[in-house]
């Protein structure tokens, strides 16, 4: 199952050699140097990972991860022996690592990390049993269910000293950072606008797992339908676009559309984001005709598409015409959750600001909250600067 937007058909057409050598510098300026520090220390001593949950289907991302010699998955806990062994029998791991909890997991294989993809009710619970043992914590997004719970893991976190990072897939885009390149090289002008778009036909249509669909349409277990699921998509993109800014204020609409598929959550939802110079939407979905991942970014002088994983237009002026650039591939370090994990576990990345780190995400459930507020009461929500 791919969520990826289509790439868009044509010919090309390359910006400047200039521009692009500019946006490449910047871009890579970022990311080169101590990510490859980090990738050849992990390579020397990789990581032990604990997987906690089944039931989230982005599990499937780390255990049909090629084997890159920076992690070693040691454990897997989960209680649906069904569920296990149906991954186990896919994936070609014994049983033998399959643990009924977070707790047995921890004690016989001994893990530095765990990687968490149980429903974002159970992230709390999940922080505090790691926190207590001193090992790290990497969540599928969002980072929790509510601020209360943020603000409960981020205490236990911060007191055992350990890392609490956030996994988004759009992370690993590489048109996400070079749209970042294009805005601090000052070619669009300072941010204005960001409209953000997320989602797909919904859960059940393009057939995720019965045990994913379970806690995802649940309001207690996932915090909400596709403002949730999608919404924070947006949030966390617009957060650290912003340099880590709080919005102001935060409107927001949600709708049950199919409400004989999705009875107790939304499939729908906009979210306004307002700051005191520029504006966030975010346009989180279970009702698009086409799986989308995308963005644009308007400035004062012109304006940026990210369209899909690669592929981009810029028009930095009314003056300029529109051109087509394709953003560069990752070094193989920086190209997925489990290697930046693995540097985070390490020392040798340190989070701060980005877009996995507990700072941008604390701020991406103030967002979150304030727009199931909002779209409950149907009124603005101001944000405690």
């Amino acid at each position: 199952m791919s969520l990826y937007h289509p790439e868009p058909d044509g010919s090309e057409t390359r910006v400047s050699g200039a521009h692009i050598i500019a946006i490449c510098m910047a871009a890579l300026f970022t990311i080169s140097g101590p990510h490859q520090e980090a990738r050849a220390q992990v390579l020397q001593n990789p990581v032990r990972i604990g997987v906690v949950g089944l039931v989230h289907d982005h599990v499937h991302w780390i255990l049909g991860r090629e084997e890159r010699g920076d992690i070693e998955i040691v454990g897997i806990a989960e209680p649906n022996r069904a569920l296990a062994q149906r991954y186990a029998d896919q994936y070609g791991f014994g049983m033998e690592i399959v643990y009924d909890s977070v707790e047995e997991l921890i004690e016989a294989a001994q893990p530095e990390a765990v990687t968490v993809f149980t429903s974002i009710y159970d992230h709390l619970r999940v922080t505090e049993i790691a926190a207590r043992h001193g090992i790290h914590v990497m969540v599928e997004k969002p980072l929790a269910v509510s601020l209360e719970h943020a603000r409960r893991m981020k205490h236990v976190a911060d007191s055992a000293g350990i890392q609490l990072i956030t996994n988004y897939e759009t992370s690993w885009y590489p048109s996400v950072f070079r749209t970042r390149a294009i805005v601090e090289a000052g070619e669009i002008g300072p941010i204005r606008k960001i409209v953000v778009r997320d989602g797909h036909r919904g859960p059940k249509e393009i057939g995720v797992s019965d045990e994913f669909l379970a806690w995802l349409t649940d309001p207690e277990l996932n915090g909400g339908g596709a403002i949730v699921d999608f919404g924070c998509y947006g949030a966390n993109l617009i957060t650290w676009l912003l340099d880590g800014q709080r919005p102001i204020a935060v409107t927001a609409v949600t709708q049950t559309i199919k409400p004989d598929i999705y009875p107790d959550v939304d499939d729908e939802a906009t979210i306004i984001v307002t700051y005191p110079d520029a504006q966030g939407i975010i346009q989180a979905s279970w009702n698009w005709p086409i799986s989308r991942k995308d963005m644009s970014v308007y400035g004062m002088s012109g304006y940026v598409h990210a369209d899909n994983t690669r592929m981009m237009r810029i028009r930095p002026s009314e003056d300029e015409p529109e051109s087509r650039i394709e953003a560069e591939t990752f070094p193989d370090h920086h190209d997925d959750p489990f290697s930046y994990f693995a540097a985070v576990v390490r020392g040798t990345i340190q989070p701060e600001s980005d877009l996995s780190s507990l700072e941008t995400n604390m701020i991406v459930m103030q967002i979150l909250d304030a727009a199931r507020e909002s779209a409950a009461t149907g009124r603005t929500v101001s944000i405690e600067r």
